[in-house]
């Protein structure tokens, strides 16, 4: 430890301190969580309870029931009693099976006003959990920035002031200090793990929080994100520098299993696959979700312009290959948990920053998913990978999610180039497609809260909503090109010829995220679910699946990011038949229960109707706020008709409209139309499979059939029931 970083811990002004008795992990739980103040530096270690763990199971679960709990519905995302809950679930922190590190983040968001939901690798999960807490929940405002500290093997929890001199404020400073400043040496930095953000989520709403974890190959310290809806925001506006929590001991008993042998089946089975098929099928350990541009680009999803295009010819300048060869790192171990052999969360190591206060500096960057390299990059008209990691490695510092950003520099140069702004809005900033330096300067003012960046930094629909009241812009036309729903920016696929996808989209709970539903393929390519049935049963048991992970501390990766060689000739091979066994294996194995598949269903649908309600309680949650906007759904524009003339004039053509003669507008007309009352057929069809209301509410009945009736429940239900 350095004689600086021994200086900064001493000048941190102890505030608080909390000492206790760790408790022991029994089956995947401690049966306890820590509760911490800020605004009166209290707290309060709170039982978990058999039902909470019958009801909620863990994870996002038990982040939304401790969130229900602490606000009202006028709460705002900045007020006081707004949480930040951090859990990772029974199965969280297994070492057997891949992909068993994750924890989910849960508070009310800055862009939606509704609970939002990440689920995040990196080691804090797990490590929470062993230092003897199944959940952290943290309320009220600090004064000044302070951080908590959680040392497990002491038992010792501390609220501590960070120093006027601690220059530190983004997140490849903060977490390869604080992990320097806890660690007893070297090797005790991977028993270290911090969570953090940046000053780009202190001035904008689209903040997101970093989970560490440390790489002992690079001798680096790397993280993990939980990206969308601004919980980095709410963790800046708490005044919160960042956590720190620090565990010694990690084995593969420390979560305690009920059947420690069913693990080691069930992971044996899935290493092999990974060994033996990786390179045959998505080659995550190669190139991670990166492989996904040339397969997006290739069935015309990939997001160009604004989601205006689903392919472009440049597309290939941001292939897997390029970012393989010229920029990640290969042959290392890239587990962003103990364990994983699927081993995709690549890095690029010693790149130099071009741009920025930390211009001329090397560093090592968390390499660029598939989701930044389209939002940042093709959807920005942008195909210059030197600029995605640059990107990338400012939004993960700033603390800015990649994918909001992406959209919002998207519709602010679509704005341009239509004329809706011009260089006295932007501050001089040519902000047309394809110019990357304007998007990066866009990316550094966001950070300091200054110029354009201040506009851009509220989002989407708040950008929108300014051009609207402040330059008379067309509400009608904005809300078309805008891609959000419920006020969160959508992920980046294009969603315009899947039905199925639509609604993955705009039907979610927390906002269009494609953790919940991923059915372009299904729909789209291989035409699985025809009719509106179909795509409600789609609808209804995949983003249930999705959410089981969120609720056990998993990454959704291993389960059909790799399939067994026969997984085509099984039944329903979507599912995954064979990780849907080793799931419920699993489960079994750490908790002694014994559910099956059908049970995992059951166990996501408590909690997925509740966030519903939860919805409904912050005054959303009904039919109204699940419209998407039309650029998900079709061309808005002559230009994007146009450029796919033979495919839209082929479909009205074989519903039976006459387009002889007419023009483009015409034709723009009746496809929407078209599509527009397809989708609310659809939506009728999902509230039916799901046991909703036709305005979107879960029916009294469903709420005792799942078991979550509480009074409070039933009281705000009953007023929107048909």
């Amino acid at each position: 430890m350095t004689a600086n970083v021994k200086e900064l811990r001493n000048a941190h002004k102890l505030l608080a301190k909390l000492e206790y008795q760790p408790f022991k992990v029994d089956k995947g739980y401690t049966n306890h969580s820590l509760y911490v103040n800020l605004t009166d530096k209290t707290f309060e270690i709170k039982p978990v309870t058999e039902q909470m763990k019958e009801i909620f199971i863990g994870g996002r679960g038990f982040g939304l029931w401790y969130l229900w709990n602490a606000v009202k519905s006028t709460t705002k995302w900045n007020d006081p009693e707004n949480e930040i809950i951090i859990s990772s679930g029974p199965i969280g922190g297994i070492t057997q099976y891949p992909g068993a590190g994750k924890s989910a983040v849960v508070t009310l968001s800055p862009l939606t006003g509704c609970p939002i939901d990440c689920n995040v690798g990196g080691y804090f999960g797990p490590l929470l959990k062993f230092s003897g807490f199944d959940a952290l929940e943290i309320q009220g405002k600090a004064e000044k920035d302070v951080i908590i500290f959680i040392d497990g093997n002491k038992g010792l929890v501390t609220i501590e002031e960070v120093p006027d001199n601690f220059e530190y404020y983004d997140t490849h400073q903060l977490a390869e200090v604080y992990t320097e400043m806890f660690a007893d040496d070297e090797f005790d930095k991977r028993n270290v793990s911090v969570v953090s953000s940046g000053r780009g989520a202190e001035n904008t709403l689209i903040g997101m929080l970093n989970f560490s974890f440390y790489d002992v190959k690079r001798k680096a310290v790397r993280v993990k994100q939980a990206g969308r809806g601004g919980t980095g925001t709410v963790f800046r506006d708490k005044k919160i520098r960042a956590l720190i929590v620090k565990y010694k001991g990690v084995t593969g008993d420390s979560n305690a299993p009920a059947d420690k042998q069913k693990l080691i089946n069930a992971g044996l089975r899935l290493h092999r696959e990974i060994y033996e098929l990786d390179k045959l099928q998505n080659r995550m350990r190669e190139v991670g979700t990166a492989h996904l541009v040339e397969v997006m680009n290739d069935y015309d999803l990939l997001p160009v312009m604004n989601c205006q295009y689903g392919s472009h010819p440049d597309a290939v300048k941001l292939s897997s290959d390029v970012f393989k060869e010229k920029f990640f790192t290969q042959g290392m171990p890239d587990g962003c948990w103990y364990g994983c052999s699927m081993a995709c969360a690549k890095a690029v190591d010693n790149f130099e920053l071009k741009t920025g206060p930390y211009k001329g500096q090397k560093v090592v960057v968390d390499a660029a998913e598939y989701e930044t390299i389209a939002g940042v990059g093709s959807d920005c008209g942008i195909f210059d990978p030197e600029y995605v990691v640059e990107a990338n490695f400012y939004c993960d510092t700033y603390g800015i999610d990649t994918i909001s950003f992406g959209n919002i520099i998207a519709f602010a140069m679509e704005c341009y180039e239509r004329g809706i702004i011009d260089k006295e809005v932007t501050g001089g900033l040519e902000l047309k497609f394809g110019n990357k330096e304007a998007a990066l300067e866009v990316l550094h003012q966001m950070a300091r809260g200054e110029g354009f960046g201040k506009i851009a930094g509220m989002g989407v629909k708040r950008m929108r909503e300014y051009f609207v009241e402040k330059l008379g812009a067309d509400p009608k036309f904005l809300r078309d090109i805008s891609l959000e729903c419920k006020g969160l920016e959508y992920s980046h696929y294009v969603s315009k010829e899947s039905l199925a996808q639509q609604g993955g989209y705009a039907l979610t709970n927390k906002g269009p995220q494609h953790d919940e539903a991923w059915l372009i393929f299904m729909d789209m390519v291989n035409k699985q679910i025809p009719t509106f049935e179909d795509k409600a049963e789609a609808l209804h048991y995949f983003p249930l699946f999705r959410t089981w992970f969120s609720l056990n501390g998993l990454c959704k990766l291993p389960w059909n990011d790799i399939e067994p060689a026969d997984n085509a000739y099984q039944p329903e091979p979507n599912k995954v038949p064979e990780h849907v066994r080793n799931y419920v294996e699993i489960f079994n194995g750490v908790t002694g229960k014994n559910i099956t598949k059908e049970d995992i269903i059951k166990q996501s649908e408590r909690v997925y109707n509740f966030q519903r309600i939860f919805n409904l309680k912050m005054g959303y949650g009904t039919r109204e706020y699940d419209m998407p906007p039309y650029r998900s759904m079709g061309p808005v524009t002559i230009e994007e008709y146009e450029s796919r003339k033979e495919r839209y004039d082929k479909q009205l053509k074989d519903l039976g409209y006459d387009i002889e003669g007419k023009t483009t507008e015409e034709k723009l007309k009746m496809l929407r139309e078209y599509r527009e009352n397809q989708y609310q057929q659809l939506v009728d069809a999902v509230y039916k499979r799901r046991g909703w209301t036709k305005n979107g509410v879960p029916t009294i009945e469903k709420v005792k059939e799942l078991g979550i009736d509480f009074p409070e429940v039933i009281e705000l239900i009953s007023k929107y029931q048909d």
